[in-house]
């Protein structure tokens, strides 16, 4: 008769033993031949469960017939997901039910690196192509062509045009990030989140990189305005880049980033980040539709503002992965960049 050994070595119940269990029918035993049906007295045998969880062996795990630990995978490679699983620290790889850590962040932090490099990459060949006279100033020309044509069949938008201009102006873009940078700080401040000071950090200085970057590279391209072939007399430093695109751009999309995290609602968020990139892309549209800015020197700004941008992004998953993971109630407010300052609850009421 082979026996079944507890986890700590005492025997539970005999093969045969098991045989002639009653299971609750008294002068009725129930033979191993016979089918096996859910028990529902108090007598009937329970199956020892060992300490790891996982599932237990038909026979013991001894050579010998002696007490060991019943396991499906003591002698043999697991082939089946009922092996003993352990578990990571809580939100971190490993845990069962798997959820997202360190990896996400990881892969998050990656695409934002290459976004970072990609914007770089292209701000410098546009500058060189400008700066070289090479092909790309050509086709400058008939963009730019394209608007002025537009603009004089069209002449009604060009009140609305002069509006999206103005928002490039440093009295409009800043204060609309500060008041960003405030609200989101301070909800992150109350809320107790760790590193909530990283993200409004991140937003201001990208701001402030703008007029050192666009100062540096106008005054060594010293690109006249379109139209003109020398500059003018007031002695300004060029025009690429654009100075209105990228403070307008990285003004709003860091004011997103930093707003984005604190709304719950998803098609609130949706409807916040395509009207952020619209009214940057608006922006840059009516500086060219005016003839204040050549379309290179717009797109130029773009790429610089979306590597300064990639920056915030970066540093709000640093924090939302420094704040852990988050109650299931408020998991829908986090972003697919992560959570910029940590916030659990709406904007507001109508949010």
């Amino acid at each position: 008769m082979k026996n079944v050994w507890g986890p700590d070595g005492g025997r539970v119940i005999g093969r045969l033993a098991a045989g002639a269990v009653t299971y609750g029918f008294t002068g009725t035993p129930r033979s191993r031949s016979a089918p096996q049906e859910s028990a529902t007295s108090d007598n009937a045998p329970v199956i020892p469960h060992h300490r790891h969880g996982s599932a237990l062996a038909h026979e013991t795990a001894g050579s010998d017939g002696g007490p060991g630990t019943p396991r499906r995978s003591a002698r043999r490679s697991s082939h089946t997901p009922r092996d003993g699983r352990y578990g990571d620290r809580h939100g971190r790889p490993g845990t069962i039910p798997p959820v997202p850590g360190r990896r996400s962040a990881v892969r998050a932090l990656g695409a934002l690196g290459a976004v970072f490099c990609a914007g770089l990459a292209l701000f410098a060949l546009l500058t060189w192509q400008v700066s070289a006279g090479g092909p790309l100033v050509d086709r400058d020309w008939s963009v730019l062509g394209w608007f002025r044509r537009a603009a004089a069949a069209h002449p009604w938008l060009n009140g609305p045009a002069q509006a999206l201009s103005d928002v490039g102006n440093v009295q409009v873009a800043v204060p609309l990030l500060l008041a960003a940078v405030v609200y989101a700080g301070a909800r992150g401040r109350a809320g107790g989140r760790p590193l909530w000071w990283l993200p409004p950090l991140a937003a201001v200085a990208a701001m402030a990189a703008v007029p050192l970057v666009v100062g540096t590279v106008k005054s060594a391209v010293a690109r006249p305005a379109p139209g003109k072939v020398h500059l003018g007399p007031d002695g300004y430093a060029g025009f690429f880049p654009s100075g209105h695109t990228a403070t307008s751009a990285v003004a709003v999309g860091a004011a997103a980033l930093l707003v984005l995290p604190l709304v719950r609602r998803p098609a609130v968020r949706r409807s916040l980040a395509a009207a952020a990139v619209l009214l940057a892309a608006a922006v840059g549209a009516a500086l060219v539709w005016h003839g204040y800015h050549w379309p290179l020197d717009v797109l130029a700004s773009w790429c610089l503002a979306a590597s300064l941008l990639a920056t915030v992004a970066a540093a709000g998953v640093v924090a939302g992965t420094a704040a852990g993971p988050r109650a299931p109630a408020a998991a829908g407010g986090s972003s697919a960049g992560g959570s910029a300052v940590g916030g659990e609850s709406e904007v507001d009421s109508a949010v």
